[in-house]
């Protein structure tokens, strides 16, 4: 049975917790959800580029790829960089994925944005500084 392929993109960095926290939340999110099969790409700086895992994506058994960006806001990758390597026109969130068993649908997804569960974060990181440091 098919699962919906879903690239997580993050920036990139030379530091390797950046790379480290992509992965592990590609790991989580495969765990929590086996309906999806889960891979990280980077746009600079690490490894696999963006474009390796879309390569990858064509040979797996796959009905729709989605692109999830693990940015906060939208910018230069968000509007135009990853668009540009999904085929995608600028302000386009949908098209299609060359698979090898043919055209699929490819969806890209929004940044996080301002969603309640970052807000909830945030105060829980508060929360965590306030008893670490009273």
């Amino acid at each position: 049975m098919a699962r919906k392929g879903l690239l997580l993109v993050g920036h990139g960095s030379k530091l390797p917790y950046n790379k480290e926290l992509i992965e592990n939340t590609a790991a989580l999110i495969a765990e929590q959800h086996p309906e999806f099969l889960v891979k990280p790409g980077f746009m600079s700086m690490n490894e696999p580029t963006v474009t390796d895992v879309l390569n990858s994506f064509k040979h797996d058994d796959i009905d729709l790829l989605v692109v999830v960006p693990l940015f906060l806001a939208k910018g230069v990758h968000i509007l135009k960089d990853i668009p540009e390597l999904l085929g995608l026109p600028e302000g386009e969130k949908k098209g299609t994925f060359a698979h090898n068993s043919g055209s699929i649908p490819l969806v890209y997804a929004d940044p996080i944005g301002g969603d309640p569960l970052l807000a909830d974060l945030m105060v829980k990181n508060a929360r965590m500084a306030i008893e670490q440091n009273a």
